[in-house]
C-alpha cells in the first residue's frame, strides 16, 4: 500500500465515522457500519494477515490451520457489534477498536487450542520460548503481552500501528495527526520500556556481546 492508498482509506474511513456521528440514537447504524468496514477492507486484511503470520503463526498451522480471510470474517463480525455501542470519532480511535479486536480474537483461538500461542518476537532480540504443541502459554509469552498492554498509552498506540499491524511511520502519522518524528519518538520510547522490562529474556549470546 503506497501514501496515497493510506490517505484516501484514512479520508474515507473519516467521512463513514463522520456520518456515523450524526445518526440519532434510534437510527439504524448497521448499513454505515458495514459500508465503512468494507471501504477499510483492505486495511484490514493486512493487519490481520500481520497478526497471524508474524504473532501468532501456530494458529496458522494444524490442527486450526486459520487462514487470514477467516480471522478477517470473525474480527469484521466483531466490529459490526462493538460499533453499534462503542462509535469510535477518529480514525486513530477507528484502528484503536481494530486492533483490539483482532487481540481479543485470536487470544480467544489460542485460549481454545488448550492457550496455545506462536513463539512471540514484538521486540527486535526479545522471544519466548518455544513450547511444545501441548504446552500451555509460555509465561515468556503472558510477560510479552502484559509489558506492551502496559506501556503509556502513545507508545502503545504507536507500537501496535507500526510494529504489529505494520504501517509505515507516515501512514502511522496520518492515523494519528502526529509529525513522523513524534512517530519515531514514541517508538523508540517503546522500545526501551519493553527493553527494560523484559531485559531478561534477551539470548545470553547476546547479554554477553555476543551476534
Amino acid at each position: 500500500m503506497n501514501p496515497g492508498d493510506a490517505a484516501y482509506t484514512t479520508a474515507a474511513v473519516q467521512q463513514y465515522l463522520d456520518e456515523l456521528a450524526g445518526i440519532p440514537g434510534d437510527s439504524p447504524a448497521a448499513p454505515i457500519i458495514r459500508g465503512l468496514l468494507a471501504r477499510a477492507v483492505g486495511r484490514l486484511h493486512m493487519v490481520c494477515a500481520t497478526w497471524l503470520h508474524r504473532r501468532y503463526r501456530r494458529l496458522a498451522s494444524p490442527p486450526l490451520n486459520l487462514q487470514t480471510e477467516e480471522l478477517l470474517g470473525a474480527v469484521v463480525e466483531r466490529l459490526m457489534k462493538a460499533m453499534e455501542q462503542a462509535r469510535p470519532q477518529t480514525v486513530r480511535q477507528f484502528f484503536a477498536l481494530v486492533n483490539q479486536h483482532i487481540r481479543w480474537e485470536l487470544n480467544d483461538l489460542a485460549r481454545r487450542l488448550d492457550e496455545r500461542v506462536p513463539d512471540v518476537e514484538f521486540v527486535d532480540g526479545f522471544a519466548a520460548a518455544p513450547n511444545s504443541s501441548d504446552s500451555p502459554l509460555t509465561p515468556n509469552a503472558r510477560r510479552m503481552l502484559e509489558a506492551i498492554d502496559d506501556l503509556p498509552e502513545d507508545e502503545r498506540e504507536v507500537f501496535s500501528l507500526v510494529r504489529i499491524q505494520g504501517m509505515t511511520h507516515p501512514e502511522a502519522a496520518s492515523v494519528l495527526g502526529v509529525s513522523v518524528r513524534t512517530v519515531q519518538r514514541r517508538l523508540n520510547r517503546s522500545i526501551v520500556i519493553l527493553e527494560e522490562k523484559l531485559q531478561d529474556l534477551r539470548p545470553q549470546a547476546e547479554l554477553l556481546g555476543g551476534a
